[in-house]
């Protein structure tokens, strides 16, 4: 008698059940993880303390388009890309400096 072939079905199971897993534990959470990062960037606000990609600190002074001017020092603004900014914390109280 002879033996009969294994099924399609018996070699494609263990692939789904491993694309399963690397979708959860891998690419559901970087999704996750971009779109809080894009909207903390779409949410910066004047007067928002925040951190660069670069370690740089500051308070968010005018925000455009693309780009935000950051107050480092008295009297020393600097232009980052929307991209730079790593971190924002919490925003600064108005009349607190």
């Amino acid at each position: 008698m002879p033996q009969q072939a294994p099924s399609i079905t018996s070699f494609l199971v263990p692939y789904v059940i491993i694309f399963g897993v690397f979708y959860f534990l891998v690419f559901r959470p970087q999704q996750k993880k971009q779109k809080q990062i894009k909207e903390m960037l779409a949410n910066i606000k004047k007067n928002d303390d925040i951190v660069t990609a670069s370690g740089i600190h500051g308070t968010v002074v005018l925000v455009k388009e693309k780009t935000v001017v950051v107050r480092v020092d008295e009297g020393c603004r600097i232009e980052f890309d929307r991209e730079a900014i790593a971190l924002v914390k919490t925003p600064s109280i108005q009349g607190a400096q």
